[in-house]
C-alpha cells in the first residue's frame, strides 16, 4: 500500500517535508525547515512521527533552506541513507547548511551573551559541525536520467527554473506516478530556464506560493533603477535583503545592466555582502548548462561589484556615511549579515530598503512590508523610517497565471493533486482555479494528513 503523508508544506508555505510508504520503505521528498511564524519554527524542535534510521532516501528538489536545511537534524538523529539532489543543488547545499548551523550557533550565542532568550541557555537547532556531517549523504544526480531508489521507487528529475539546480521530482513506485513540483519558476526569466512539465501523472504535489495573484509587469530593472537613484541622490543607501541563492545574483545582473545602460553611475559602489551569496556566485559562474546567461553576461557578475567576506569588512560598511548599495542576505530579514545593517540603517528616512520576493508571514521582512513602525532586532525594537519597497516581480516563483500554465502541460489529467507550499489564501485559490478550469480533483491537506494512494 502506497501511502503519502505531509510532514511539512501543508497549509504553509514553508518547511517542505513530503513522506512516500509502501513495504516498510520510507522516502522523503525535500526536507526543509520551518521558518517565519514562531508557532511553525516550534515544529523543527519536535520529533517526527516517524524515526530518521525509518527513512531509506531523501529526494531534495532544491537547495533553498525550506527544502534542505532539516537534513543535518535529520542525520543528527539518526537517518543514515543517501539524499539524492541535482549537481547544483549538492553544490549549493554545501555551503548552504553548514553556514545554516553557523548562524544558528551565532543567533544562540548572541541571545545568551545579551540573555533575552526565554531558554536558558538558548541552544542551536544543529550545530556547523552537525552540518558537516550531513554533507556526505548528498547524492548528486544528473536531470533527466532515472534513477532506482532504495525499495524499489524510480526517481528522475526534470527542470523546475526558480534557482540553479531546482528539479521537479517523478516518482514511480508500484505501478504509480508521483510528481513533486518542487518550487517552480517563471517562463522567460532572464537567468533560469524555463521550468518543465512532465507529460503525465497519476498524483501530483504542486506548489502554490503566488497561487492567489499574479506578479507586477513592472519592468524589474526600471523600477530598481529609479529607486537606487532617489536614494542616492538623497544622500541615502539601499539596503537590498536578498536570498543568497538566486536572488542576489539576478540582483547583481539587473544593477550592472543599468549601470552599463547609464541609467546607475558607473562609480555607484554595490557591494555583496553575504560569503555565502559570494559562494553560491562562484557556484554559479562554474554552472553554465543550468542557467542562460552566456560569457558576456557572465562577466558582469563576475566584476564590477565589490565582494565583503569578513566580519570586519561588513562591520566597516555598515558604519560607512557615503551612499551605496548593500546587497545581503538574508532574504526574509531572518538572520545573517543584513541585521546589522538594517538596524543602522532602517530609522533614517533618507535610505531605502529593497525586498526582491517572497516573505513569509511572521518575518521581518513580512512586518516590513506591511508597514511596521518598528522592528524587533537584537532583543529591542529598531524604528523603520527608511522607505520601504517590494520589487515581488524579481520573484523566482511562478505566479497564478504560469502555475496554471504549468499545470496546462500535463497531457491528460493527474487523478488527483494535492496544493501544498502556499498560504492558506493561495492554496485555496490555486486550488478553485485548477477544478474549475481544468477540471481537476484537487484538495489542500493540512499538516500530517496521510493519504492513500490506490
Amino acid at each position: 500500500m502506497l501511502k503519502l503523508r505531509f510532514l511539512g508544506g501543508a497549509g504553509t508555505v514553508t518547511g517542505s517535508k513530503y513522506l512516500l510508504e509502501n513495504k516498510g520503505s520510507r522516502i522523503l521528498i525535500d526536507c526543509g525547515l520551518f521558518q517565519g511564524y514562531k508557532v511553525l519554527r516550534l515544529r523543527n524542535w519536535g520529533k517526527l512521527p516517524v524515526g530518521p534510521a525509518s527513512i531509506s532516501a531523501v529526494v531534495l528538489t532544491h537547495a533553498h533552506l525550506d527544502h534542505t536545511g532539516y537534513l543535518p537534524l535529520l542525520v543528527k538523529t539518526g537517518f543514515a541513507g543517501p539524499a539524492f539532489c541535482t549537481e547544483a543543488t549538492a553544490a549549493l547545499a554545501r555551503i548552504l547548511l553548514p553556514d545554516s548551523g553557523h548562524l544558528q550557533e551565532q543567533d544562540a550565542e548572541f541571545a545568551n551573551r545579551h540573555s533575552f532568550s526565554r531558554h536558558h541557555p538558548a541552544l542551536p537547532l544543529y550545530t556547523e559541525e552537525d552540518a558537516e556531517r550531513a554533507l556526505p549523504r548528498l547524492k548528486p544526480v544528473s536531470f533527466d536520467q532515472p534513477l532506482t531508489l532504495p525499495g524499489g521507487a524510480r526517481l528522475c528529475f526534470v527542470r523546475a527554473g526558480h534557482i540553479l539546480g531546482a528539479a521537479t521530482a517523478v516518482v514511480e513506485w508500484e505501478g504509480r506516478r508521483i510528481v513533486f513540483s518542487g518550487d517552480i519558476g517563471r517562463y522567460n526569466d532572464p537567468l533560469m530556464p524555463d521550468p518543465i512539465t512532465p507529460e503525465k501523472t497519476d498524483y501530483l504535489v504542486m506548489e502554490s506560493t503566488y497561487g492567489d495573484r499574479r506578479h507586477d509587469q513592472t519592468d524589474p530593472e526600471t523600477l530598481l533603477g529609479e529607486i537606487i537613484n532617489a536614494t542616492i541622490h538623497r544622500g541615502g543607501t539601499v539596503i537590498i535583503p536578498a536570498f543568497a541563492v538566486g536572488r542576489a545574483q539576478s540582483l547583481i545582473y539587473h544593477i550592472a545592466r543599468l549601470k552599463q545602460a547609464g541609467t546607475l553611475p558607473a562609480i555607484l559602489p554595490v557591494f555583496l555582502d553575504s560569503p555565502m551569496a559570494i559562494n553560491a556566485t562562484d557556484i554559479f559562474l562554474r554552472h553554465g548548462a543550468d542557467h542562460r546567461l552566456g560569457p558576456a553576461d557572465l562577466k558582469m557578475l563576475d566584476g564590477g561589484i565589490h565582494y565583503v567576506r569578513n566580519a570586519q569588512d561588513s562591520k566597516d560598511l555598515t558604519a560607512s556615511p557615503f551612499a551605496k548599495v548593500i546587497i545581503s542576505a538574508s532574504g526574509m530579514a531572518t538572520g545573517g549579515r543584513v541585521l546589522h545593517h538594517l538596524e543602522h540603517y532602517a530609522p533614517e528616512p533618507k535610505n531605502s530598503i529593497v525586498f526582491a520576493g517572497f516573505q513569509a508571514g511572521g518575518t521581518r521582512g513580512a512586518a516590513m512590508i506591511a508597514g511596521a513602525a518598528t522592528i524587533k532586532m537584537f532583543g529591542r525594537q529598531v524604528p523603520v523610517g527608511a522607505q520601504v519597497h517590494n520589487l515581488s516581480m524579481l520573484s523566482a516563483h511562478a505566479d497564478r497565471d504560469e502555475l496554471l500554465r504549468w499545470a496546462r502541460g500535463f497531457t491528460s489529467a493527474p487523478r488527483r493533486s494535492f496544493i501544498v507550499h502556499g498560504e492558506p489564501q493561495a492554496a485555496d485559490t490555486l486550488r478553485l482555479t485548477l477544478k474549475d478550469e481544468l477540471g481537476w480533483e484537487v484538495q489542500v491537506p493540512d499538516h500530517q494528513d496521510e493519504m492513500i494512494l490506490e
